[in-house]
């Protein structure tokens, strides 16, 4: 049978009616390497009776036919693909990446009308997205972005430092308002800093590093960092995962002071409540610094706030939403 024959079987009598044999419509994952097929795929490629696909440059196309499996170039219409079937033939079709919506909409119409006799309809997935496969295609559309987008292309780490700060916002806010929909989104957002700064980083001529190397960067310290899921350690609470953190941290950042790697440029607060808590970690006897001042009172209600455990940053937003609600009440307006 040549690549736009659609012929009965051979040896069937046009006289009976022929047993209506099979379709099977074969799906792939684009984001898993070719040829990685699950075993009822290729158990099914083998045993079928015809093998077609519409896309001649379709990436599975060289394994399948490195693996014996002969398969046709061919666009058949549901008619075409109902007769191929007749006489209880199977035929697989290599669907392409749109899913074949054409074929598969002839034949719900087919089925539809009652008027022929329809052979069975399977849809098997060959190979599966694992957990995490949509960042590939968020590393690839950042890929063309970066190429071909007349400001994107002209970004620098220096100019979207302000981005990864508004978005990192925008999503304690997200978490704080409890929007289940706004949070999926803002995490969205700061997932886009991680991947934009890292190709980048790319360009970089002495230094270049990408996507790749943060994610197996960030993969290593997490594995080094817990010992009591990936080694020998054993931690049973929150306390003593903490402990193991701590100590893996100060071994691999070896600092001269509990100040070290304490961020300056953050808020004010945060930074209060940040040393206060790497003293106390540290079991230091650091007495607060007399002064006068609102800045010296802020200091000593962080160090406060850190000790009770509370985030002093998360606490003023409270307060502070409370008196945008009053202010607006105050105004006639909804809060």
């Amino acid at each position: 049978m040549n690549a736009t024959s659609f012929d009965p079987a051979p040896g069937q009598d046009p006289d009976e009616a022929p047993a209506p044999g099979r379709i099977v419509l074969l799906t792939t994952s684009h984001r898993v390497a070719p040829g990685l097929l699950s075993w009822p795929a290729w158990q099914v490629l083998h045993a079928a009776h015809r093998v077609l696909c519409a896309d001649g440059a379709h990436p599975q196309l060289p394994y399948l036919r490195e693996a014996d499996i002969r398969v046709d170039e061919a666009s058949p219409t549901a008619e075409e693909l109902v007769a191929a079937c007749a006489g209880d033939r199977t035929v697989v079709v290599v669907a392409t990446g749109e899913g074949e919506p054409a074929l598969t909409d002839g034949l719900a119409r087919l089925a539809g009308s009652g008027r022929v006799s329809m052979p069975e309809l399977e849809l098997l997935p060959a190979s599966y997205d694992l957990p995490g496969a949509r960042l590939l295609d968020l590393v690839q559309v950042m890929d063309r972005i970066r190429a071909e987008c007349p400001w994107s292309s002209q970004q620098t780490h220096k100019g979207l430092a302000k981005y990864g700060i508004e978005e990192a916002y925008e999503l304690v806010e997200a978490i704080e308002d409890g929007d289940r929909d706004e949070l999926r989104e803002e995490l969205g957002d700061v997932l886009l800093q991680v991947v934009f700064h890292s190709r980048i980083a790319e360009e970089d001529p002495d230094a270049p590093f990408s996507i790749d190397d943060v994610a197996g960067g960030i993969v290593a310290k997490l594995i080094h960092r817990h010992p009591h899921v990936f080694g020998d350690e054993t931690a049973t609470t929150p306390e003593e995962v903490k402990e193991h953190w701590l100590r893996t941290k100060a071994i691999e950042k070896r600092r001269e002071s509990v100040t070290d790697g304490i961020p300056l440029g953050q808020p004010g607060l945060a930074l209060a409540a940040k040393l206060a808590s790497r003293v106390r970690t540290a079991e230091l006897e650091v007495p607060l610094p007399a002064g006068e001042g609102v800045g010296y009172e802020l200091l000593a209600l962080a160090a406060r706030a850190e000790a009770e455990g509370v985030d002093p940053e998360a606490a003023l937003r409270v307060a502070a939403r409370t008196y945008r609600d009053a202010v607006r009440t105050a105004e006639g307006l909804p809060g």
